[in-house]
Formats: structure tokens, C-alpha cells, sequence
């Protein structure tokens, strides 16, 4: 009895409240009904009856009447609610899940401070109404709000809100329902669940009242420890709390340090675990067949982290950060791309310069014995394009190696394609006008309109054309730009070039191996014109060197990431300007400058 006083008058203070406030139902006064439940689930059918039907046959809820209840504040307890809801479930009447107990002030003074009040007005006893409750131990009585007296409180206040929108609703719209809806104009209180699931307020408390998509309330719960004296009085004090809309792993907080144990507990602190916290760094899975306080500690998956111990699930890193070996925290990543400042950057750049050099030197020798015999019966002019061409490539590599920007990614892919293709175009040119020219020597041949350095630079030009037309559509359907590709390597940003529109980069390389395949082709029937002017056999080894290098690029290219793809096409531009450079011309240097004495007409015509 003395437990559920206070919520009585938690109650009562709630509905004078609410009429003292003009804004909340105003010209309306709100009024309760105290039901005892006699601490027997079973007797609340009978008081539920009771209020409902308020001692007369009627059928509750489908005749309107003055004394029809708008809501029912439900019991303390699980029980006595269950059997309140059944027979309100049954007439459409809401429930909050609060109800009271009624209590006797008299019966309690006179047990709470051991007086009694006299039988009438002439008897003298002992009470003399100046008790104060306050000097009684709180095991006999409460004086700060309980959580259960609380909970009655928001509970009136979430009844009435809801029959403040109710009444609101129906001035809004009661004349369109009066006029087209006569039978239907009149209060039917089973329409304030509608209202009742969608209030939203803060109490004088300053705490927030609402309720979910399943009408329950939103709201945690403190973590209290009671603390018991001599006298046998108590002390509550929040040591935590359990929050449902905190974020994940902040849910449940608990302040260790603010629990007092009782004196005779010796122990260490309990534990509701089968096993230790789980480390930041970790997050806890629940163990099959086990209780919930039972679980396994699994390491944070790749790219995720935990910084809080006991944590559900780890976290995701920002998309710019990886998390460290202990993933306890993210850390920034590293910008991955070919630089000049690491070995495998400077090596290529070397070998690169190297060759350029190389080519340099070979198209110096050839200039300055141009009038020998060795470099006047391979076209010196195609030679001269060839070698420079040649050089070019290796100079384009360059544009590969460093942090991509705009300009570098629309030049180094054009500019490769079109400087491989005039270099392969030279060679297939230089092949095509030597067999010309012996074919032209048969009798009533009508070749030789076709022999000349008009035939063999519009050959070049037009091949050329063909790769340059294909790198400018490249560039109006989708051109290569810089990206920063966040997901290839787990702990590097990859600073790359994307290629835009993917599929015209391998239309390039398809037309280049297209040039050098018909090159092959017209060397092999070449093989047996006179050795001293026959230098296909050298341009079909460097054309095999070429389709090898580009074949094996390919798949080697599209299996890389980062920096060695970018080294991967280096060396394949580099490879097969070398297996040119290397098969075509250093045999000829060779005899230019080791051996001299092979180099002279008489040679030549020995030979034939």
C-alpha cells in the first residue's frame, strides 16, 4: 500500500497540472477513476467491467454517452495490464501501460508513524496531522519520484496530447464530416490509437514522450544501485544507462566507479560474461547454443576498425584512411604512383634516356657515312624517319612516370600510339619498297610507277592518319583524366589515369599489331631477295620481338594495380623499341663502324 501511494498522487498532480494549463484542451477539464486491483490479476476483469460499463447495460464504445472513458492508465505490473488489455482490446478503448493502486491515507499514518486518529470528532488520538513524512525510513516511504510514479505521469500527459489532437482534428474537419457524414460525425474514441502512436512532446522534466512504428515508447533505462545503510534506509544513485537510440557499441554505458558494494562482498567484481571484454580491435560474436553474455572475439575484417572494447560490429573507415595492424584506428593512406623518387621509377627513366641516347648515336653514325653503300641501299630517308620516330618513343615513356595530371593523361597514350604507328609504318614501308624495287626489274613490269619516295611517305601518312583518327575519337568519346582510385589496394590511394572510353585504347594497340603483323607478312616473302640489300630478316625478328612484347602486355596489364600497371606498359614501350632498334640497325653498325672493309661496293657486288 504504501509503495503505490505515490503513484496515486503522481496522478492527481498530473491532471491538476493539465487543467491549470490553458494549452492543452482548453474550456475542457480532464478527470480520472481510481480502480483497485486488490492484488489480484484476476479481479481486474471484473473492475475493468466495471469502468467500462460503468454499472449499465449499454454497449460500451458504440453508444455515445457523456461518462464513456476516453483511455485507461493499465497496471504496474505485467499481469494486471495483460487482463486490463484483454477486455479493452475487445471495446476499442486505449490503454497506456500505467495503472495505480488505491490506498488508504488514514490506514497508512496510522501504521507509519504508530498513532491513530480518533473515531469521531470528540475522541482524542494520538495523530496530530503534523507528522512529517520525511522522517520516516524510505523503506516505509518514498519521497523523491519513483520511475514507476514518473511513468503514470508522462502516461496522463500522453493520454491528454493525444485528446488535444483529437479535438483539434474534429474542429478542423467536423463540419466536412457533420455534412457528408452525419453518422459518423460523433466521437469515437477508438480513433485516439491513431493520435495516441503519433504524439510527440518533452514534459516539465525536459525529457522527450514518443513512441516507435510499433507503439512502444522510446525511451532507455537507468542502471540504479541501491545503497543500504544501518538504519535501514537506501540510497538510489545512477552508475549507467541504456539508451536504444545511442549509436552502435554506445548503447549500454556503465560507470564502474560510482557502484558501492556491500560491506560483507569481499569478491571481485561479477562478471556477466563467459569470457573476457573484447578488445578495440575486435568485435563480439555470439556463440551458438551459448547465453547472450557468452561470445567469441573476431579480429575486425579488412578496412574496418573498432576503438571501444565490447564492440557489436566495427566501423568502416573513411574511404581516405585503412586501419592500423591492431585495427584500433584509421590512418591516412598513401598516394601510389610511379615516381621518379623510388628505384623502379629511376630505373626506367634511366633506361629510357639511355636508349634515347642510343638511337641518337646509331642516327649520327648513319648521317655520317649516309653515302656508303650499306645505308644507301635501305632508303636513307625511311631510315632517318625510322630512327627518329624510335626516339620519340623512348622520350613518351617519360610522360608515364610521375603523379598523372590532365595534360600528361591526354599525351602520353596519343602520343604513344601515333609515334609507335609512323615507326611501325616506316618499317612496313622500307620492307614494301625493296620488294618493289626488285620486282620492278622484271621486263613489262608495272611496278615501277609504284618505286619512289612518293609511294613510301604516303604509306607512312596513311597509316599514320588511320592511329591519329582513331587517338581524336578517342578524345571526343571519352578521354583519359586523373582519378583517385580509392579500393584497389586496402592502405593506397592509386593515382591513375582513366582511360575514359577503355575500348579505344585496345582499337590502338589492335591497329599497331595489324601493322606490324602485315610487316612480317611482306618480310617473309622477302627473305629471298640478294643478302646485301635484304635486310628482311631483321625486320621480321623485330616484328615478332613487337607482337610478343604487346601480347604478353595485355594480360600482364589488366593483373596489375597501381604503379606496375604503369610499369608494365613502360617496359613494353621500351622492349619493343629496343627489338627494333636492336634487330634492324645495330647488325648494320656493326659493319659501319667494326667492320669497315664489308662496306664498299666491291663487297656488295662480290656478294650478288
Amino acid at each position: 500500500m504504501l509503495k503505490k501511494y505515490q503513484h496515486t498522487l503522481a496522478l492527481a498532480f498530473a491532471v491538476n497540472e493539465i487543467n491549470g494549463n490553458s494549452m492543452i484542451l482548453p474550456n475542457r477539464t480532464v478527470g480520472f477513476h481510481i480502480y483497485d486491483s486488490h492484488f489480484d490479476a484476476q479481479i481486474t476483469y471484473q473492475n475493468t467491467l466495471n469502468l467500462l460499463f460503468n454499472q449499465k447495460p449499454t454497449l460500451l464504445n458504440y453508444n455515445c454517452s457523456k461518462k464513456i472513458p476516453a483511455a485507461v492508465i493499465g497496471g504496474t505490473d505485467s499481469e494486471t495490464s495483460l487482463h486490463i488489455a484483454t477486455i479493452l482490446g475487445i471495446y476499442k478503448i486505449p490503454q497506456d501501460p500505467r495503472s495505480l493502486t488505491d490506498h488508504f491515507i488514514r490506514v497508512f499514518w496510522e501504521q507509519a508513524f504508530k498513532c491513530s486518529f480518533p473515531a469521531s470528532a470528540t475522541d482524542k488520538g494520538s495523530c496530530t496531522g503534523n507528522e512529517r513524512l520525511e522522517s520516516l525510513p524510505r523503506p516505509f516511504f518514498e519521497m523523491s519520484m519513483t520511475s514507476q510514479s514518473y511513468s503514470v505521469y508522462n502516461a496522463v500527459y500522453a493520454v491528454t496530447h493525444a485528446l488535444h489532437a483529437f479535438y483539434s482534428s474534429r474542429r478542423k474537419y467536423g463540419a466536412v464530416l457533420m455534412k457528408n457524414y452525419p453518422r459518423t460525425s460523433k466521437s469515437q474514441y477508438f480513433q485516439l490509437y491513431h493520435f495516441l502512436s503519433r504524439i510527440s512532446f518533452n514534459n516539465s522534466a525536459g525529457d522527450k514522450v514518443s513512441f516507435d512504428k510499433k507503439h512502444e515508447l522510446l525511451a532507455g533505462f537507468d542502471i540504479i544501485n541501491w545503497v543500504t545503510f544501518p538504519n535501514k534506509s537506501f540510497m538510489k544513485v545512477k552508475v549507467g544507462q541504456m539508451d536504444p537510440e545511442a549509436p552502435s557499441g554506445r548503447r549500454f554505458t556503465i560507470n564502474e566507479r560510482k557502484i558501492t558494494w556491500q560491506a560483507h562482498f569481499k569478491q571481485t567484481i561479477p562478471l556477466a560474461l563467459c569470457n573476457d571484454h573484447c578488445p578495440p580491435g575486435s568485435r563480439k560474436k555470439r556463440k551458438e547454443g551459448k547465453p547472450f553474455c557468452c561470445y567469441d572475439c573476431n579480429t575486425c575484417p579488412s578496412r574496418k576498425f573498432s576503438n571501444e572494447r565490447d564492440m557489436d560490429d566495427c566501423l568502416d573507415c573513411p574511404e581516405e584512411q585503412y586501419p592500423n595492424k591492431e585495427k584500433n584506428l584509421c590512418i591516412p593512406k598513401d598516394l601510389n604512383f610511379l615516381s621518379y623518387n623510388e628505384t623502379l621509377g629511376i630505373t626506367l627513366a634511366a633506361l629510357a634516356l639511355s636508349f634515347s641516347v642510343t638511337t641518337v648515336v646509331v642516327l649520327g653514325i648513319f648521317i655520317k657515312h649516309r653515302n656508303t653503300p650499306i645505308v644507301k641501299a635501305n632508303n636513307r630517308n625511311l631510315t632517318y624517319l625510322l630512327l627518329v620516330s624510335l626516339f620519340l618513343c623512348f622520350l613518351c615513356s617519360l610522360l608515364f612516370i610521375g603523379q598523372p595530371q590532365l595534360l600528361t593523361c591526354l599525351l602520353r597514350q596519343i602520343a604513344f600510339g601515333i609515334i609507335f604507328s609512323v615507326a611501325v609504318s616506316s618499317v612496313l614501308a622500307k620492307t614494301i619498297t625493296v620488294v618493289l624495287a626488285f620486282m620492278a626489274t622484271k621486263p613489262g613490269s608495272k611496278l615501277r610507277k609504284w618505286v619512289g619516295k612518293r609511294f613510301s611517305y604516303s604509306l607512312i601518312l596513311y597509316c599514320s592518319c588511320i592511329q591519329a583518327s582513331i587517338c581524336i575519337l578517342w578524345l571526343c568519346t571519352g578521354p583519359p583524366f586523373p582519378n583517385l582510385d580509392m579500393h584497389s589496394l586496402p592502405e593506397e590511394i592509386v593515382v591513375e589515369c582513366n582511360e575514359g572510353s577503355g575500348n579505344m585504347f585496345y582499337y590502338i594497340l589492335g591497329y599497331m599489331g595489324f601493322l606490324a603483323l602485315i610487316s612480317y607478312i611482306v618480310a617473309f616473302f622477302a627473305r629471298k631477295l640478294p643478302d646485301s640489300f635484304n635486310e628482311a630478316k631483321f625486320i621480321a625478328f623485330s616484328m615478332l620481338v613487337f607482337c610478343s612484347v604487346w601480347m604478353t602486355f595485355v594480360p600482364t596489364y589488366l593483373s596489375t594495380k597501381g604503379k606496375y600497371m604503369v610499369a608494365v606498359e613502360i617496359f613494353s614501350i621500351l622492349a619493343s623499341s629496343i627489338g627494333i632498334l636492336g634487330s634492324i640497325f645495330f647488325p648494320k653498325c656493326y659493319i659501319i663502324v667494326v667492320r669497315p672493309e664489308l662496306n664498299t661496293k666491291d663487297h656488295l657486288k662480290t656478294k650478288n
